[in-house]
């Protein structure tokens, strides 16, 4: 690359470093043990309560509304378990490590070493084909390309054209499918660390609480019961991370960005009360979290007015819509993907840095 080119990206670099500068000297990157704690603790209390009630009401069909609590409550322990495997919660990264551990495996039934390998490679390169693991899904086409590869057949072909409007129905599943996989990569061959561990808390977790149900419940109570968990999770899951990334531009392998703008221009916003900050996780603040990976979930609202008024400043795009106008991009987006319709990212400063 010329000398030419290399000045803007320079140049990038080092408004992000003085972004970054103010940010840290504003103390939004230290940690907020006061938050995370009450949660932490709330967190157990919660798991503790289900399996008391459950023990306690014995077989009634009026668990099931204890089974749609309990899906919520694992999706917001997994936020809990995203924020220390990101080494937002504690400043010792031995204290992250095992939190999110226990917080996925133990609680949750998901790899947190599965997971981390994974959202690693989403964080790097989110939205680049060959890069980014979260679309190359094998139910689900997120480029034109994926479509045409998969078009084999009349019946696939009349799925791909509508696979927007099934997407929603089908995170129904996306609980199962996060347990099996989860189960798949420990049991596999891939190195992992801490397998033992990961084994013996995930056995716990999707061997001794189905058995535990299974004991005290009818079996089909027992059998509806985790189904229905399981959906509550799945879909809850599925909406909460869909609208991060699903309809923002998909770059080429080959493409260059500086970081800034790799992060930022690939990710959106969820606007709305802190009940959206609660109700996701914190993942309505996408730009946020993925320009400032471990800061602390409540620093992300406080942190937000600073990185929009540095984007606008900087003439970078900073995405965000409310969470109903999120899903029907979601929907439109996969539904013309599926169409096979070329949706190429051009963007002009993004070519000039390829």
């Amino acid at each position: 690359m010329t000398a030419t080119a290399e000045r803007p990206r320079d140049a990038y670099i080092s408004q992000f470093s003085a972004l970054t500068r103010e940010v840290r000297e504003s103390g939004l990157l230290r940690r907020r043990y006061g938050y995370y704690w009450p949660r932490l603790i709330g967190a157990a209390l919660a798991f503790g309560a289900i399996i008391a009630a459950i023990a306690l009401l014995g077989s009634t069909w009026w668990l099931m509304a204890l089974a749609v609590v309990m899906g919520a409550v694992m999706t917001q322990i997994a936020f809990l378990g995203h924020d220390a495997a990101h080494k937002q919660i504690f400043s010792s990264p031995k204290w992250n490590d095992w939190t999110a551990i226990v917080l996925a495996n133990l609680f949750v039934g998901l790899s947190h070493g599965w997971w981390q390998s994974k959202h690693s490679r989403h964080h790097a390169n989110p939205n680049k084909r060959g890069s980014d693991p979260d679309i190359d899904l094998p139910y689900v086409t997120f480029t034109p390309e994926q479509a045409d590869e998969r078009r084999r057949h009349p019946a696939i072909d009349w799925f791909l054209k509508r696979q927007g409007w099934f997407f929603f129905p089908m995170l129904l599943l996306e609980g199962l499918d996060l347990h099996l996989t989860s189960t798949k990569r420990v049991l596999g061959r891939a190195p992992l660390k801490r397998r033992t561990v990961e084994i013996i808390f995930l056995a716990i977790r999707l061997i001794a609480f189905p058995a535990f149900l299974f004991l005290v419940l009818s079996p089909g109570i027992a059998g509806a019961f985790l189904g229905v968990q399981l959906a509550v999770f799945g879909v809850y899951m599925g909406a909460s991370f869909a609208p991060n990334h699903v309809g923002m531009p998909v770059v080429p392998k080959d493409m260059r960005l500086d970081f800034l703008r790799r992060q930022t221009l690939m990710s959106r916003n969820i606007t709305g009360g802190r009940w959206v900050d609660v109700a996701m996780g914190g993942l309505n603040f996408q730009v946020e979290h993925h320009l400032f990976p471990n800061m602390p979930r409540p620093h992300l609202r406080r942190v937000a007015p600073l990185v929009r008024q540095f984007c606008a400043d900087h003439s970078v795009t900073y995405t965000q819509t409310s969470l109903w106008r999120s899903y029907g991009i979601v929907v439109r987006h996969l539904n013309v993907v599926g169409l096979g319709a070329r949706d190429t990212f051009t963007c002009p400063l993004a070519a000039q840095l390829r």
